[in-house]
Parts: C-alpha cells; structure tokens; sequence
C-alpha cells in the first residue's frame, strides 16, 4: 500500500490496521470483478469479429455491452487504483516534502484524501437517484426486437464503486492523521 508505507504499525492503532485489511480486501475483490469484466468484454469483442468474419453473424448488443461495462469496469476498480497509489497526480512536490518534512507531507495527503473524498461524496448524491430512476422505469440500453439490457446494474455498480471509494478515501485520511501525530513525536 503505496499510500501507507510511512505509518508504521507501532504508530497505527490495532483497530485502524484490521479495519483497513478488511477494506482492502473488499476493494480488492472489486477489482477482480472488474478484471473479469475485462475478459468477458474481451471474448465477446472477439467472437463478434470471428461470427461476423467467419459466419457473417454478428453478436447482437456488443456495442452497448461494451460501453456499460467500461463504466462498470472504471467503477469496480477505482478504489484499488487508489489503494494502490496508481491515481495520477503530481509527486514533485509531495516526493520533496516526504524526504524533508514528513508532517507537512502527511498534512497535504489528508487534504488530498478529504478533498477528493467530498468530489466523491457529491458524485455518489448524484447517481443515487440515476439509480433509483432506472430500477423504477426499467430503463434499458439497446434496440427493442434486436437486442435490450436494463442499465441499473451499471448504475448499481457506479454506487458500489463510490461508496468503496469514499471508505478508502477516508482511511487514507485517517492514516495522513496517524502520520502527522507521529511525526510530532510521543505525547509526554
């Protein structure tokens, strides 16, 4: 855990070090359903072009199954992305407070980590009720007689990622905050 390699394990609590193998663990499972989702697109996209090669069949939906589930696919996993320290953002500034000043480096992760943790928060308001809209109207994806798939697994899945998230987005915060008492050094 990238994010989380300067806290040390005598400086963290015992219940913050099993809360957040417990998450990780989530996430990462998350991110495995989002792997797998990346083979199933692959082998669909791929006997769509040989049925449509070969046979001159086309698979019906492959375009709207693939544009679902890349949206599917960037939900599932961004929360291990996170986790991980793999979100794009600028090190030169943090790379330089972490070698000279490590509470102010811990100070700039927990504003990082509580910012994006709002941008989040407002995200996941937002599709909560996008969500409840499709699973009411049945609101769907594709051309009726052809081929139809409802949209709010995708939007359920939208919730899910945001949610797991905000949970990493938190404990990171909570860890920058564990850092910075730390680098003050033990309360007399």
């Amino acid at each position: 855990m990238p994010n989380n390699t300067n806290i040390s394990e005598a400086n963290t609590p015992l219940w913050f070090t099993r809360l957040r193998r417990f998450v990780d663990a989530g996430t990462t499972a998350l991110n495995v359903m989002g792997t797998l989702l990346i083979i199933a697109i692959m082998v669909l996209v791929n006997g769509d072009v040989i049925g449509r090669g070969a046979f001159n069949t086309p698979i019906s939906g492959v375009p709207e199954m693939v544009s679902m589930s890349i949206v599917a696919i960037v939900f599932l996993q961004i929360p291990q992305t996170f986790r991980m320290g793999r979100v794009t953002r600028s090190e030169a500034l943090l790379g330089w407070l972490g070698k000279r000043f490590k509470s102010a480096h811990a100070f700039v992760e927990m504003i990082f980590a509580t910012a994006a943790f709002a941008l989040i928060a407002v995200l996941l308001h937002a599709s909560g009720p996008l969500f409840v809209k499709s699973w009411v109207r049945g609101t769907y994806e594709g051309t009726i007689g052809d081929f139809t798939a409802p949209i709010w697994p995708v939007k359920l899945v939208i919730l899910i990622g945001c949610t797991a998230l905000l949970v990493q987005l938190a404990l990171d915060a909570l860890g920058a905050g564990f850092k910075i008492r730390a680098a003050k050094g033990p309360r007399i």
